[in-house]
Parts: structure tokens; sequence; C-alpha cells
């Protein structure tokens, strides 16, 4: 059986070459590799920003960047929760092929490869700022969800898959003063930690985003003053519960609910840094050859007419986190490159978080020995270069007693187990209201027998069958 160490030790000793695709940079050194950013946001709505639409909340940087790249209108997660869509994000794979069911479940097992192991063979420095939720960080006291002794068998922290320099939560934190329950003057009970296993003390107060990003960007000068390509990964708290802005953020929705307050100003806040990143590359002069995604990890949280603060948006899309109707899993997606991609692009192609690996290992021509199979997600370099037309294959997924499986127009959709399922056309009915089922027998037929192959390739997955 080949683990994830053995397989780096393999590549660093070139048993794998490195070949970067000819005429991929238009605007770059044909051989430099582009840094990489995946930046999320923790239960974002579809319908959350000015560029899908929102009237109210302000997201100008999002809306520019959105302007200046390539927008997704059926961007999804890969699960309609949090750790799941994590471990999607890293792996390429469906985080029920590794027992990663739902949060604050299961870990990244060993033999699995992060998009961080491989870049870091390829001569990336790595970094993770914010949100980790894929393992517990400390073995030795109490923290967040599982943290401790107790929950010793799933520690498996960011510095051991692949990230030379962390500023790392295990979960969520409150969105303004991470580190103090809201309105009371105590610890909130989840730290922030460092790759060397000690925890941070100090620029803890404000918003979550700013102290984030004020551990992100110094990463990211350090790279580039030493001409060092990164791979970045930022997945803010926000705006999950507890939901918490300042007054100048809540100054700007006055009047407003203190609800609506704090949640659409917490978002606002979130922007705040993402237009502080974009001027920052620009600054170092390294935005061309920066590849910058930005996502949800899910839909949004709460329910329907029922909202405290939890305001978030699903767009015209039925359904919210935790449900795999398209509220719960088509997200906000954008991608800003411009040394590849045209400005202002906008694609209704089904593109995944399991599209990330695929897609970087594609462009730079990485043939990864070792790596588990099968790869769920598809690479998405054809799209970026303008050459696909359809996804090659269709996205499956599982949580609980739900079901379903998406591709270029149809969706097939069970909440009970697959004990019935329903049809939908997204292309013509995108809010899920008509079941088209009984009029479209033969396509449901060959849907469901898609995705009885895959979930039974993922229950082989789960049982260890891909590791050799």
């Amino acid at each position: 059986m080949v683990n994830r160490r053995d397989f780096i030790r393999s590549v660093a000793s070139g048993a794998l070459a490195l070949t970067l695709p000819q005429a991929l940079f238009s605007k770059t050194n044909k051989t430099e590799k582009p840094n990489i950013i995946l930046c999320m946001a923790d239960d974002m709505g579809w319908g959350d920003t000015g560029f899908n639409g929102n009237k109210i909340i302000k997201t100008h940087n999002l809306d520019v960047m959105a302007k200046a790249g390539m927008r997704f209108t059926r961007f999804y997660s890969g699960a309609p929760v949090c750790s799941p869509t994590r471990g999607s994000c890293l792996t390429g794979r469906h985080p029920y092929r590794y027992g990663i069911f739902f949060a604050n479940t299961g870990h990244i097992r060993k033999e699995e490869i992060t998009l961080a192991e491989a870049l870091k063979t390829q001569g990336y420095t790595t970094g993770h700022f914010g949100k980790w939720h894929l393992g517990t960080l400390t073995t030795k006291e109490k923290d967040s969800n599982r943290g401790g002794p107790k929950g010793a068998r799933h520690y498996s922290p960011p510095w051991k898959n692949g990230f030379d320099v962390c500023f790392s939560t295990e979960a969520k934190v409150p969105t303004w003063n991470p580190m103090k329950k809201p309105d009371a003057n105590e610890p909130y009970g989840t730290y922030y930690w460092r790759q060397d296993g000690t925890k941070v003390t100090e620029n803890l107060q404000g918003d979550d985003c700013r102290v984030i990003m004020d551990r992100a960007v110094p990463f990211i000068q350090n790279a580039a003053d030493k001409s060092k390509p990164f791979f970045t990964v930022i997945w803010f708290h926000t705006p999950h519960l507890p939901v918490v802005t300042g007054p100048k953020y809540r100054k700007i929705y006055s009047q407003y609910s203190e609800d609506e307050q704090h949640y659409y100003g917490c978002i606002t806040a979130l922007d705040e840094q993402i237009g502080r990143l974009r001027t920052q590359l620009r600054e170092l002069g390294i935005a061309d050859n920066t590849m910058f995604w930005f996502c949800s990890d899910n839909g949004p949280e709460g329910k329907d007419g029922k909202h405290g603060r939890t305001r978030g948006s699903a767009g015209p899309f039925r359904g919210r986190k935790r449900s795999l109707l398209e509220g719960g899993v088509r997200v906000p997606g954008l991608l800003e490159w411009p040394a590849s991609t045209k400005a202002g692009q906008v694609t209704d192609i089904p593109c995944s978080t399991s599209d990330y690996f695929p897609t970087v290992m594609d462009i730079l021509g990485f043939k990864m020995k070792g790596q588990p199979d099968p790869i769920d997600g598809v690479s998405l370099l054809p799209l970026i270069n303008g050459k696909m037309q359809r996804r090659p294959m269709p996205i499956g997924f599982e949580s609980g007693s739900q079901i379903s499986l998406t591709d270029n127009r149809f969706k097939i959709y069970s909440s009970n187990k697959g004990k019935t399922y329903k049809l939908f056309d997204l292309l013509e009915d995108p809010g899920e209201t008509k079941d088209l089922a009984a009029e479209k027998p033969q396509i449901m037929q060959s849907m469901k027998s898609m995705l009885f192959k895959w979930r039974k390739s993922c229950q082989n997955s789960l049982a260890r069958k891909d590791y050799k």
C-alpha cells in the first residue's frame, strides 16, 4: 500500500515529471508556475453577492472580481455541509470515499494525497489560513468541537496534510472578536493554531476576516519576495454562526434590523478583505500569474421564513444548507486569472469544488503516480481555454438520506436513501418545481444507472480498495 508520504518521497526523488503546457500563459513566462489561492466563505448563499443579483449586501470587491474574471452560474460545493466540501477541495474526491460524511466527523486519511502535498513536490510553498474542519488540531487540551485527548484519533491538522505555514482553527468562531463569546467577556473555546502546534494569542480582535488576512498577506509577500510559487488556502468563518460584526459595518445597514445589520455587515467585511488581497497581488506584481478562486462551502444556514441572524439568500433556488436541492449546494463561484482568463466571462457549465485538484494538476502537466483513483472532479483547463462546451461527467452527491446526480441539464434527487427519485430539468426549471420522472423514464433510468455505479465506487473507496 502506498501512502501519501511514500508518494511525496517518490516525487521528490524525480519519479514524476513536471511539464508546463506550452502556450498556456499568454502574459507570463511560459515556464512560470502559477500561484494558486483558494478562498472560501462559510455558509454564504448563492444570492448573497451583488454579482448574483443581491440588491442589499454590498460586495463591491467580489463584484469587480466577477467582472475581471470568470463567473460560474452553476458552481457546486462538494456537499451541503462544511467538512465534506473542504475535503473535496483538497483531494478532488467525494468525501464519502474517505469517511467525512458530515461536519465534525472523520478526518483526511493518510493515504489520501492533498493538493498541498502534491504542490509541495513541485516547489510550492503552502499556507492554510482560517477554518480547517478536516480533523482536530491538538491532542493535548480541549479545543473547539473535538480537539483534545478524547479526539486524538481524528488528529489531522493542516501541517500534517502538506501546509508549511498555518493560522488555523478546528471549526467555527464568532465573526467578530473570534476568541470571545459574543456579548460575554469569556473565551469562546476555539483557538487559532500555528504550524508548530502552538496557540496564537496576539492580534485576535475585531473582524475575523481581517484577522485571517493579516496572516495570509505576509505569507504571500514572503513567497513573492523569494520568487517562489505559492498555494494559499484562505477559508473564512464568515458568515457562519455566531454572526457578529462591528459598528463600522453595522452602520452601513442602519436602516435594517439588528440581525440584518450583523449578517450583511460581516459579508461586507469579508468583501473588504477580498479587495485588500486583490490590491496586494497587484502591488506585488503577481496578479497576472495568480489563479484566484472564490466560492462558499454550502448554501445559507437557517430555514425559510425563520431567519434571525441566518439571513442568507439561496437566490431563486429551493433548499438551504444541509439540503441537496440546488439552494444547499449551488454556491457563488469565481475565478480570476488575468494571464489566462478573459474578463467578463460567464459560464453555465456545472463545476465543483472537486474540480480544483484535477484542474491544477492539468495546468502543471503533473501526472500523479500514487494518487488514489477515481477522482470525482474534472479539469477545468479546457473551460478556461474556451474549449469546453459540456461537462464530461456528472457530479454525484450523497448526504445522510439524500442522494443526487447532476449533469449538464438534468438532475435526479432522492430524499429517502434512494427509495424514490425525482427528475428535474435544471435549465428549464432551476427552482426544481416540476418532477419529470414519469415524462422522461429513459433519462431517469440512465441517470439512476450512473448514480448507482458512482455510489458503488464510493463504497469501494470507503472500504479502502483504492489504496495500493
